[in-house]
């Protein structure tokens, strides 16, 4: 078990860059007002905010006076659990009884991990604790109108696809291969699900990965390109460019500056990785 504030996710104190985290994380955001950015997407953040991270995913709290709880879990926390952590949206600001419920079992979370320290009898407990919350955040009211049934699970097998051939191929017709249906049937499910075509959700998970390997390390632009998939530089930064607008060097650049103003990011994918996760849990927050 862990226990640390949510400054310490960054190496240095001003967050200079975005963090590429290896866990997954639940942040309660309990004083202060600010933002936060979630893979670029700016989220404005006060009491009652809740951020679900994603082991893969970058981090920035550069500029942002927050207090905050931070749960977070390894790989095997969840085994056996029926319950589906990625079922919990990137964001929600939580009110009225649910804040309530969230921030009280949060915190006995955090006592108990505190208190029960390398305790292998407490595994259990903890465990079950974090299913229940993640249970619980799961089933809170969601607005708009869910897509057909049978679109949405095309939509997150795709998804699933996406995130285990992403590095390999970008070509819709290797996935419909993969997973035994057409091209129309995946592009039909992605425009229900999202508004967005298949080959735009690849080509925005493969931008979304550059994106994230240019801001949060210092990897050669050309290395990034080829462990997407490009043999030549050149047609790297084609590929980067048309999906953020900008040259992989100029966007490096961009992430360097300080976290006020403008926030330079790629169209964001869909949320489509899982992660099971053995509780950590940190408390507090800067």
């Amino acid at each position: 078990m862990d226990t640390l504030a949510l400054g310490d996710l960054a190496p240095d104190p001003g967050w200079r860059r975005p963090v590429l985290l290896d866990r997954d994380l639940l942040v309660l955001t309990t004083g202060g007002h600010g933002s936060a950015e979630l893979d670029f997407r700016a989220l404005p953040c006060r009491p009652g905010t809740l951020l679900r991270v994603r082991a893969g995913q970058v981090l920035r709290c550069g500029g942002a006076h927050l207090d905050a709880t931070v749960v977070h879990w390894d790989p095997e926390a969840l085994r056996g659990l029926d319950v589906d952590p990625d079922a919990v949206p990137a964001w929600l600001q939580l009110a009225g009884e649910d804040e309530d419920a969230v921030i009280n079992e949060v915190t006995q979370l955090a006592v108990d991990c505190q208190r029960h320290r390398g305790v292998a009898a407490a595994r259990g407990l903890l465990r079950h604790q974090l299913a229940v919350l993640l249970l619980r955040l799961a089933l809170l009211p969601a607005g708009g109108r869910p897509p057909p049934r049978a679109d949405a699970a095309t939509f997150h097998r795709l998804c699933r696809e996406i995130e285990r051939g992403y590095q390999d191929t970008r070509r819709v017709e290797d996935y419909a291969a993969r997973l035994g249906c057409s091209v129309r049937t995946l592009t039909r499910a992605c425009l229900a699900v999202t508004g967005r075509s298949a080959k735009q959700m690849v080509d925005e998970r493969v931008a979304l990965q550059a994106s994230r390997l240019l801001a949060a390390t210092d990897e050669p632009i050309a290395r990034i390109g080829r462990r997407l998939g490009f043999s030549e530089p050149t047609n790297f930064g084609r590929f980067f460019t048309r999906e953020v607008g900008m040259s992989p060097g100029a966007f490096r650049a961009a992430r360097e500056l300080p976290p006020p103003g403008p926030v330079v990011r790629p169209r964001p994918p869909a949320d489509a990785a899982g992660h099971d996760g053995g509780v950590q849990i940190s408390a507090h927050g800067e």
